[in-house]
Parts: structure tokens; C-alpha cells; sequence
């Protein structure tokens, strides 16, 4: 096994053996909370000062907000210090995605990017850093980065040498221990007409629970019932999800009700290519959440870190009053409700294994070094022309130090069509203590919730 430690942006091409990799060693994990953040991200701003360094995160609520309510922007009194257009990109290229050069030229003055000043808001509670520290020193990838070992609760890898661990951070990072909240997702057409599905979501983060350890959670990340509310002829309609830590020796768990048979079904295709329910073929399974499931499909390559312009601190898409009219235009959504900041992001490649089938080839990602979170992504057809590209514009919430997704779309640059999650049509506010039980969650409660 090999030790490892990797720093800064000098990361070459690395790519993954089929043996386990180990942890960094306690000296080098003694770097997390001096030079290096508690997640791992660099602490000191860059050079220019446009990434100020980061000072704790945003653990203090606006003076307006009041638990229980749906969060206020922290920053109303910001405003674009510059923005990006099809005319000016040039001036910006080395620090824009290939998606958002592709969205730039492809939609001209109707795609625009608004920067504003880059805010390192992501912050997660004392006992979730602890986890990094310990995390750092034991948790190791299992053979061929099927899954992972000697790690709990959050992220396994902050100082990671390979894409499978930054890959793993993601799929593992923080995002409380259960939550409870309704949004809608959409379909626009060209002409950004659509019709809104309502699904209300129940997570319980088994992972992520303090005092558990992987014995305990049998082999679970989380649990996840999604009920859909609207509209009628799919109201009714449960997805329950067992997520699995390990999906080659124990393949995720899906179920799926039908209010028209009234049957529950077990789903064993609801993971990698296939269509995303109600996405009209416009995303897969595995784009959910920017990127989910087992990463045995594709080799993994660990490109650096680049300072580049990703969506950021996304109040203005949150806020209560904000409805889907005011989000959903044709092609894409409105962009004056979209926020950019330069941002130090993880960048990796996957490329598809040989002998393996999947509808993309190749994949891009942009993984936010101060929270692990997915901010873009890019995905490539068989031919290796840029087919999708995706965003997640996230916040930290307030009842919970959490920074995590409150809308994201993936934008299909041959259809002229997008799929969108996360619109808040006068919904409450996302309960991260809705007191979830994990029997709750098994096939036979769904069950009988389906049937009252």
C-alpha cells in the first residue's frame, strides 16, 4: 500500500491500480486545520486576492432569518463585478469549464454569466472536522475503488491522491444526518413551456449519523423515499432507495410504487445510463446529484486543481419568493438569478473502460475543494463531442452548517433542451431534524405508506 501526499495545484495525470490505497500519514494529516482547512482545501486566498483566504466559513445567519424559515441571501447588497458574454469569453477562457464556453457560444447573448465576489461561505459542524482529521489517517480505497474503508460520517480523503478519492469525497461528503423538504423538477421545451413535477424527499443518512461506524450501517450511505405529490397522474408515486457503500458486492437497493397497479416493485436498473424518472431522456441516473453510485465504469484521472468560475452561494435561485416562472426560460434558466465566483475546484476526467457500455464516454468534473461538492460538469457523447453540461448552485444552509445543492440542471447541447431540480414553488423550508427512525425506510413501510 502506498502512502501519499499531494499539494496544491501541482497534480499531474494520476491515474488508479486495482490494489488498496492508504491513508496519509499523521504528519501530513497535521496539516488540516493549519495551511489546509479542516475539509482539506487550501486556507490562503490566491495570489491576486480574488480567492480570499478562508476564515471559518458562514456560521452566523443574517439578522433577518429565524429558524424554521426558508434562507435569506447573506449578501443582498452584492452586485456583478463584471459579467460574461459570448463577446467578451476570450478575456475569461482559462478560467471558464469547456461546458460553459460550449453554453457561452452556443446560446450567444441569451447564456450570460454574472461574477460576483468569490465568498468561501462553506462551514460544517466541529464534530464533522474532527472526522476529517481521523478519516485522513485511516480510510482507505478497497480494491479497484469499488468502496471504501475506516471512514465514517463525511468525506474519506481530504488530501487525496487519485480521482477515485475525490470522486469518493463527493459521494461520501457531509450533508447532515436526515432531511426532509419538497421541490419540483421540469422538463422545459425549446420554447420553455413545461410542466412541473412536486416530490417530497426523505433522507436518512446513515453514514453520516454520530456514533455509528461501517458495522453498524451495514454497508448503507443513506436511505431515501421520495413521495410524488403533483401532478395528478403521478401523485402517488414512492421511489425508496437503499444506497449502498459497496455496489459491487451489495448493488444499490431501489423500489418503486405505482399508485395505478398498486404494487411495489423492486428496480434493479435504477443506477448508471438509465433515463432519470420523469427526465424525458434528458439525464441519467447516475447524474443525480452531480454524480452517484459505484465508479467501477469509467478510470478515474486526477487532472489538478484551476481557479475557475462556478456557480456559488445560490440565495437568489433559494429564496422563498422565487417561483419556477421566474427560473425556467427556453434553453436555459434565467441568468440574472444565477451567481458565479472564482473558485479553487478538483478536476477529473473519467473515461470509460473498455468493454464497458454507457451513453457517455467521457466526463468532467469540478469539485469544490472547500466542501466536496460537484459545482460543474461535463459529459462527452461516443464520439467525443460535448453532449451535456451540468450545474449545481448550492448554498450553506443555516439550521444545519451544511453547503449543499438547492437547484441543479443539466443543459443538452443537441436538443436545446434542459432538465431542472430543485424549484421551490412557496415550499417549506428544508427540515434537517425531521426525526427519522431507519426502519422507516424499509420496502415493507413503504408499503404500508402507500396503501393508506
Amino acid at each position: 500500500m502506498r502512502k501519499h501526499v499531494v499539494t496544491g495545484v501541482a497534480l499531474a495525470w494520476l491515474g488508479m491500480s486495482g490494489t488498496a490505497t492508504a491513508a496519509v500519514t499523521q504528519s501530513e494529516a497535521q496539516r488540516l486545520g493549519n495551511e489546509l482547512t479542516p475539509v482539506g482545501a487550501e486556507r490562503a486566498g490566491n495570489a491576486s486576492g480574488s480567492i480570499p483566504e478562508w476564515t471559518g466559513g458562514l456560521t452566523t445567519p443574517p439578522a433577518d432569518w429565524k429558524s424554521g424559515q426558508v434562507e435569506t441571501d447573506p449578501f443582498p447588497e452584492d452586485s456583478p463585478l463584471f459579467i460574461i458574454t459570448a463577446e467578451n469569453l476570450d478575456l475569461y477562457r482559462d478560467r471558464l469549464t469547456a461546458g460553459h464556453i460550449k453554453m457561452l457560444e452556443q446560446y450567444g447573448p441569451d447564456f450570460f454569466m454574472p461574477v460576483y465576489e468569490t465568498r468561501r461561505t462553506a462551514a460544517f459542524p466541529e464534530h464533522v472536522y474532527d472526522k476529517f482529521r481521523e478519516n485522513a489517517v485511516s480510510a482507505e480505497l478497497l480494491d479497484n475503488g469499488n468502496g471504501v474503508r475506516d471512514t465514517i460520517m463525511t468525506s474519506p480523503f481530504p488530501i487525496p491522491g487519485s480521482g477515485l478519492e475525490v470522486i469518493w469525497n463527493h459521494i461520501l461528503r457531509y450533508r447532515g444526518e436526515e432531511l426532509s423538504f419538497r421541490s419540483a423538477s421540469a422538463t422545459p421545451q425549446v420554447n420553455g413551456s413545461y410542466n412541473p413535477v412536486v416530490n417530497e424527499y426523505n433522507y436518512f443518512f446513515a453514514y453520516s449519523r454520530r456514533g455509528a461506524d461501517l458495522d453498524d450501517i451495514d454497508n448503507k450511505i443513506f436511505y431515501l423515499k421520495t413521495d410524488t405529490i403533483a401532478p395528478s397522474n403521478l401523485a402517488g408515486t414512492i421511489t425508496l432507495v437503499h444506497e449502498t457503500l459497496d455496489q459491487i458486492r451489495s448493488p444499490r437497493l431501489a423500489w418503486r410504487y405505482d399508485a395505478g397497479s398498486r404494487r411495489l416493485r423492486r428496480s434493479p436498473n435504477l443506477a448508471y445510463e438509465t433515463d432519470l424518472p420523469n427526465s424525458s431522456s434528458l439525464r441519467s441516473v447516475d447524474q443525480k446529484d452531480m454524480y452517484n453510485g459505484a465508479p467501477n465504469q469509467y478510470d478515474w484521472v486526477l487532472k489538478g486543481k484551476r481557479e475557475v468560475f462556478v456557480p456559488y452561494n445560490a440565495y437568489r435561485l433559494h429564496e422563498k419568493e422565487v417561483r419556477p416562472d421566474d427560473v425556467i426560460r427556453p434553453g436555459h434558466i434565467n441568468q440574472e438569478l444565477a451567481r458565479y465566483e472564482l473558485h479553487r475546484a478538483w478536476v477529473v476526467e473519467a473515461r470509460l473502460r473498455t468493454g464497458i457500455s454507457h451513453i457517455y464516454s467521457r466526463r468532467v468534473f469540478y469539485v469544490d475543494e472547500d466542501s466536496w461538492q460537484i459545482l460543474a460538469s461535463e459529459a462527452y457523447d461516443a464520439e467525443g463531442n460535448l453532449w451535456r453540461v451540468s450545474e449545481a448552485h448550492n448554498i450553506s444552509f443555516y439550521s444545519e452548517p451544511v453547503f449543499w445543492t438547492t437547484m441543479e440542471m443539466t443543459y443538452d447541447l443537441k436538443s436545446g433542451r434542459y432538465y431542472i431540480d430543485g424549484l421551490d414553488d412557496g415550499f417549506s423550508a428544508y427540515n434537517f431534524a425531521p426525526g427519522f427512525r431507519g426502519n422507516q425506510f424499509t420496502a415493507s413501510a413503504a408499503r404500508r405508506a402507500a396503501r393508506r
